[in-house]
């Protein structure tokens, strides 16, 4: 990240505690303006928690944070207006219009009187709710309800837009929608999504932080992820193929299945590579070798491998 790009949220060694129990330990996230972190991991990693102290929904028992500068527990009104939310729950009022619904966003978030009609008319077009505006929110499809509640996010015009999960419940075109939605929000402010769908973070996000058991296990770039998920699996065809049982003893160091008919995943479950022992044993078995590529891990492996080197 370069110098002339703002950071926009610090948040440093936050832990939370519920007695005996750590519900995050140790998390540090940095935010600069135009970037879009992905905050990723399975269900009760911590991701709630940790999003829920960087929003000041939740004070940290360790550990600070700072929005543009702003300490979050010695300032919070002027830290939190520079944040807009989305919690997993999309916070709307299902028996308002939607305009009626985004003035009072836009009062609660202190848009100033005379310019909140604007406010309001900027967020439902940013968003693609123009046309729906005189609808009532509950008759609206739960696409078009988050869309409302990422309005509400953004009315005020924060440098930090934190969302929770904004996909949950979608069916694929929402999703996509939505998706590009935050792509483009991407481009004007800084974003924190938090997702357990590891394809969402690769399609939105610059950079991932992987939770597990509450701590950060991945922190880097989308390609840092990407080599991390590519040279772990290896994708082999036979013409004279093998039994699975009888390609798992041969490749001892390997976890193996079948991907089709002759064609199988094998999964390095050691640094070394197994390419060289599956040519050498494809020779002396005679399977016949044709087709020997790398694949891309799939989710379950990749949380399989961070959550064991956690463990």
């Amino acid at each position: 990240m370069t110098s002339s790009q703002a950071l926009t949220l610090s948040a440093s060694g936050l832990t939370r505690k519920y007695g005996n129990n750590i519900a995050a330990k140790n998390v540090s996230i940095d935010l600069y303006k135009g970037q879009i972190v992905g905050l990723l991991g399975p269900n009760g990693a911590g991701k709630s928690t940790t999003m829920k102290m960087i929003t000041g929904n939740l004070a940290p028992s360790e550990g600070g944070v700072q929005i543009c500068g702003i300490d979050l527990i010695e300032k919070p009104l002027d830290a939190k207006a520079k944040i807009g939310y989305l919690p997993e729950i999309p916070p709307v009022y299902k028996e308002l219009r939607v305009d009626e619904y985004l003035t009072l966003a836009a009062r609660l978030h202190r848009v100033a009187s005379k310019k909140v009609s604007e406010a309001v008319n900027k967020a439902e077009e940013r968003v693609g709710v123009t046309h729906m505006r005189r609808r009532l929110i509950g008759s609206l499809s739960k696409g078009y309800q988050q869309r409302v509640g990422i309005a509400q996010a953004i009315i005020h015009e924060p440098e930090v837009i934190i969302l929770d999960e904004p996909t949950v419940g979608l069916d694929p075109n929402q999703i996509l929608e939505i998706r590009d939605l935050i792509r483009q929000l991407g481009n004007e402010h800084s974003v924190i999504l938090s997702t357990h769908i590891l394809q969402e973070v690769e399609a939105i996000c610059d950079r991932v932080q992987i939770l597990h058991h509450g701590s950060v296990v991945f922190n880097d770039a989308i390609s840092g992820l990407r080599q991390f998920r590519a040279g772990k699996t290896i994708q082999a065809g036979f013409r004279t193929p093998p039994d699975l049982v009888e390609l798992q003893t041969a490749l001892p160091d390997t976890v193996c299945s079948i991907v089709r008919n002759g064609v199988f995943r094998i999964q390095a479950s050691s640094s070394e590579d197994p390419t060289s022992t599956i040519v050498r044993k494809s020779v002396e078995c005679s399977w016949n070798l044709y087709e020997l590529s790398g694949a891309q891990a799939s989710v379950e492996e990749v949380f399989a491998e961070l959550t064991k080197q956690s463990s």
